[in-house]
């Protein structure tokens, strides 16, 4: 963009969006002329561009968001936005494949699948010799059959535990721990093959039939020979996605908020990629995975911290001061799920979430009181029930739990978040002071769903 060098009143003029005239094109706030801005070929330029955008993105999304996705696989936040922006357009992202991706993100039918070049400890080389053997010889029916097929000087085995990890193997086997296991016996057995090929020897099983009659090609189930490890359990599903985070930048195959995405929304009107859009000093609450803590010591010889957090939509950045980070530090874990709640607060032109405090959502607890539709909208009984919580409010400070409304009707059930300033301390104690009062009521799990 060209900088604006001078502003000047000069009265009414004729003002064009594209092109110049008397060395201005466009009028700005107050009256003022802005001078010296873009040009006619420069905005056409742009104008051109900005319409195959929207005319690729309209007309071929799948295509056009893999291009996207592809083009900005080395920046997370933007992948990630742009996986929230695939979501809510109906496309699924699918984790790599190993019989299936690419190199680049690849268009499927209604998804996309991940390409091999975004997979950390996976290279060039890498991915080429995966292709090559793929294309010459087929779909690869077990990890053996892989590490028989492709060069293992090229894929290592750091290679093959990140492929595994990712979920690459997950077609042909879902188990990502029996392969890891198998891992270890396989790659060794598959460079001795290797070894004796290069010799000209073979082993016992390929003179027994293992090579086809031409000798160029070996049999289809040579890899039948493999060894295995004992049968093993799976990793936990979370161990799983912390993996995938790990190696891909983003959660794929799965999200651990997921799980949650039906009543966080109750207790967070916003996400955090709307952060941006709250004034200063906000009061807000989130539900968030911490992805990284960075402790800090003040000049005064306070810790403090710089959190890393995502949702859904989008990564971001939170504060933890000394005074909270002395009573939630122990809550700080990596990969965590907590439910925070603090303020927004912008320094520099950037926006901060201060945290106030936090907690598991495990361990969070909401009080349910059920309502019917004449309680609903009857002033009085709506009365009795704010003084009733205002009762168990207690210190505001402490008062954290929130309270769902469930509006129950013959044909619909409702749920209705009462304000921030209706949170109470005690669960048990408020749910029998309802009771009492003739408002059925109980305690729910944030996770029981």
């Amino acid at each position: 963009m060209v900088k604006i060098v001078t502003r000047s009143y000069i009265g009414k003029q004729n003002v064009y969006d594209i092109g110049v005239e008397q060395d201005h094109n466009f009028a700005i706030k107050n009256g003022l002329i802005a001078a010296n801005c873009f040009n006619k070929s420069h905005s056409t330029a742009y104008g051109y561009v900005t319409y195959q955008t929207a005319y690729l993105k309209a007309n071929y999304p799948l295509e056009y968001m893999a291009a996207l996705l592809t083009a900005n696989s080395g920046d997370t936040d933007k992948v990630q936005r742009y996986i929230t922006n695939c979501t809510n357009m109906g496309i699924q992202i699918e984790p790599p494949d190993i019989n299936r991706s690419g190199v680049d993100f690849t268009p499927t039918a209604k998804k996309i699948l991940f390409g091999f070049s975004a997979v950390r400890n996976v290279g060039q080389n890498a991915i080429a010799c995966i292709l090559e053997a793929r294309n010459e010889t087929g779909e690869f029916k077990s990890l053996a059959d892989f590490c028989d097929r492709v060069d293992l000087r090229a894929v290592n085995r750091r290679t093959l535990e990140s492929l595994i990890y990712c979920g690459a193997f997950d077609k042909i086997e879902s188990n990502r721990q029996q392969l890891i296991q198998d891992l270890e016996l396989v790659y060794d057995w598959a460079q001795s093959r290797a070894k004796d090929r290069a010799s000209g020897q073979g082993n016992l099983f390929d003179l027994l039939g293992g090579f086809s009659s031409n000798h160029n090609k070996r049999a289809n189930n040579a890899f039948e020979t493999a060894p295995k490890a004992k049968p093993i359990v799976d990793f936990p599903p979370q161990e799983k996605l912390r993996k995938e985070k790990e190696l891909l930048g983003f959660y794929v195959s799965d999200h651990p908020l997921k799980a949650l995405s039906q009543i966080a929304p109750l207790l967070t009107p916003i996400n955090l990629s709307q952060l941006g859009e709250q004034r200063e000093e906000t009061k807000l609450c989130a539900v968030v995975m911490l992805n990284g803590v960075k402790k800090v010591v003040t000049k005064k010889g306070d810790s403090m911290a710089i959190l890393q957090i995502e949702d859904l939509t989008t990564q971001s950045e939170a504060v933890v001061f000394p005074k909270t980070y002395e009573r939630i530090s122990l809550l700080l874990q990596v990969d965590t799920r907590l439910i925070i709640w603090g303020k927004v607060d912008r320094r520099d032109d950037q926006t901060q979430f201060i945290v106030e405090d936090a907690e598991p959502v495990e361990t969070v607890q909401m009080v349910m009181v059920e309502l019917n539709p004449q309680q609903a909208g009857n002033i009085e009984e709506l009365h009795r029930l704010k003084t009733i919580l205002q009762e168990q409010s207690g210190d505001k400070e402490k008062a954290k739990m929130p309270v769902i409304g469930i509006i129950q009707t013959e044909n619909s059930r409702k749920l209705v978040r009462l304000g921030w300033q209706f949170c109470v301390q005690d669960s048990r104690i408020t749910v029998q002071a309802l009771q009492n009062a003739r408002f059925p009521a109980h305690v729910k799990l944030l996770t029981g769903g």
